[in-house]
This record gives structure tokens, sequence and C-alpha cells, in this order.
């Protein structure tokens, strides 16, 4: 399984952060905007939470698999595999989110003077830092279940590095 890129999340969040906020002005030029939501930043926070909840599970079950200790309850290599792909496929989707509502933000700070969209625009704020804590809490997963580098240079018939 491949690791998670941080500049493939960045372009993501770049990305869909242009597109939303070119896509705000261009609905708001009709004269209605579709508002953010406020169970976003909510809901992206709980998926935060779920995730580094099972990372740290993970980090003591493996830290205790590793210690020996009679009590340790191993860890199925399944679970933790499961476990990997929930959290990028949850940081991908997170980069998407928070730069959409980014963009959207961002095209917001031209009307904070209209109480109506102040409260949107700081929504679209904490559902881009909830998205943020999101991918961070699935990179942490990521190295939690990262197995330990396999030295293949001692193998025989393996290819040298270049």
């Amino acid at each position: 399984m491949k690791e998670l890129r941080i500049r493939v999340l960045v372009g993501v969040f770049v990305v869909a952060g242009v597109l939303s906020w070119a896509g705000a002005r261009l609905w708001n030029s009709v004269g209605t905007l579709p508002s953010v939501p406020v169970a976003a930043p909510i809901v992206l926070a709980v998926i935060a939470v779920v995730l580094l909840s099972t990372a740290f599970s993970l980090r003591a079950r493996l830290k205790a698999q590793r210690e020996r200790r009679p009590e340790a309850k191993g860890v199925d290599p399944l679970m933790a595999a499961r476990a990997v792909v929930f959290g990028q496929s949850s940081a991908l989707v997170a980069a998407l989110v928070a730069g959409m509502y980014g963009g959207t933000g961002v095209f917001l700070l031209e009307l904070l003077d209209i109480p109506a969209r102040r409260d949107q625009a700081i929504y679209a704020a904490f559902s881009v830092l909830a998205g943020i804590a999101v991918i961070a809490a699935a990179l942490f997963l990521e190295r939690v279940c990262k197995l330990p580098e396999d030295d293949d240079e001692n193998h025989p018939g393996a290819e040298p590095v270049a």
C-alpha cells in the first residue's frame, strides 16, 4: 500500500478551493448562494476523533504486542490495512471538502457586512480547520500502522538500488 502524499492532498485542496471560489462567484451573480451547513465542521470533527481514537488504540495494542506482554491483544493485519484505507480515503475527502469550503469562505470574505454571510464564513472557516484535523489524524493513523522498513539489500536476488 502506498503512503498518502501531502502534495496530493494540497493539490486537491487548492483545486477544490479555486473551483469553489469561482463557482461561488458565478452562483452569486445569479442572486443566490448555497449556504455552508452548520453540521459540516461537526461531522468533520467527529471523523477526526474516530481516526485519532483508532490510531491511539492501534498504537497501544502494537506497543503491547512488541513488548510481548501476556495480556497483549494482537492486531489483525487486515484490520490495520482497513484502518489505513479508511484514513487515506478520509484524508482525501477532507482535503476536497476543506478546499470547497475554503474557496466559498474566501468568497464570503467580501460579504462580511451581511450577518448571515458572516455566519457562513465562520462555518466555512471551522470546516477548513476540521478538515485539516481529519488529514492530520489520518496521517498519524497511517504512521502508526506503518510496517518497519525491510532490509532488502541483504536478500539474495535483490536488485541493487541505484
